[in-house]
């Protein structure tokens, strides 16, 4: 029996027949098109994409929100219920969403309800494949037999490892999000250059560099994964790419990365989520990988 029941939210971008499988329980993320609202599915039903790149073809922009204290407080009290250990849930990062938040505070009256319980949540500093990087390594250690509080420690000490490299061919929706300029995703779009991101060490994202062409933007994406692993071409962690709807991209992604890592076991290749996606919009692809901790990278 496990020694403590792990919990995440649907952010982590990983297909939900694996995190199920992994015996971790799930928080559904929410949009809303239209007044009425819609699961961030994880794969479940696979028409459920489809749908919402329906919407956005049409021209209607999907809305996201925080998870409230309220729905927490029933999920965390719904999990102590049915299990009778302590629970850790991994959260998006806050440097994404303030949903965290609402997760701490929620955890803190159910301990007051039902004592000698502990609920921890962790600001995973993380989002998409990257999140669900971090949990996966949580499962990895819950499996080993680590005790709850060892993998707590070594999460928060080791979260900012990490690492979030992506780049957009269609920057209409990050303008949208204001996490580029306007100005910057009209002279980009004319010219066909493709911004160079990743999340710093608190978790936002950074715009730090920019390269004309998806092949340029693809090489420099693997690059500098290169510089940020200790092991260099030796590295034989965990990887995991995503995308928003634009496989193609993504499968050269791969194909360069085995070829730069020839060590590595296995590429996770998964879809952006809904949630992540309706910030993002189609032409994203995403690099997650383990490193050097995320400092300096503001």
């Amino acid at each position: 029996m496990n020694s403590f029941l792990l919990s995440c939210e649907s952010t982590v971008d990983l297909p939900f027949s694996y995190i199920s499988g992994r015996n971790i329980e799930v928080l559904f993320y929410t949009y809303t098109v239209d007044g009425v609202e819609y699961d961030d599915d994880m794969g479940r039903d696979p028409k459920a994409l489809d749908r919402f790149y329906g919407f956005l073809n049409d021209g209607k922009f999907p809305s996201t929100s925080q998870i409230n204290v309220y729905r927490y407080t029933n999920y965390f009290e719904s999990l102590l219920k049915l299990y009778d250990g302590d629970i850790l849930h991994i959260a998006m990062g806050s440097g994404m969403s303030p949903s965290v938040n609402n997760a701490v505070e929620a955890a803190k009256s159910l301990e007051e309800k039902y004592p000698g319980r502990t609920v921890k949540v962790i600001d995973s500093l993380c989002s998409c494949g990257g999140y669900g990087i971090l949990v996966d390594l949580a499962a990895d250690m819950r499996d080993e037999g680590k005790p709850f509080e060892e993998v707590v420690d070594w999460l928060e000490e080791n979260k900012a490892c990490i690492h979030h490299q992506f780049f957009s061919t269609d920057l209409k929706y990050f303008k949208r999000s204001g996490r580029v300029s306007g100005a910057a995703a009209t002279v980009a779009t004319i010219l066909g250059i493709c911004p160079i991101m990743h999340l710093n060490s608190t978790g936002h994202i950074i715009a730090y560099g920019k390269v004309r062409g998806k092949k340029k933007a693809i090489k420099t994406t693997v690059e500098t994964m290169l510089e940020d692993v200790s092991e260099g071409n030796n590295y034989a962690g965990k990887c995991v790419i995503c995308h928003s709807n634009c496989i193609e991209e993504a499968n050269e992604t791969v194909e360069l990365l085995k070829k730069t890592f020839p060590k590595l076991p296995e590429i996770k290749l998964s879809n952006i989520g809904t949630i992540i996606a309706s910030h993002s919009g189609p032409g994203t692809v995403a690099l997650f990988f383990i490193g050097k901790p995320r400092v300096g990278l503001d």
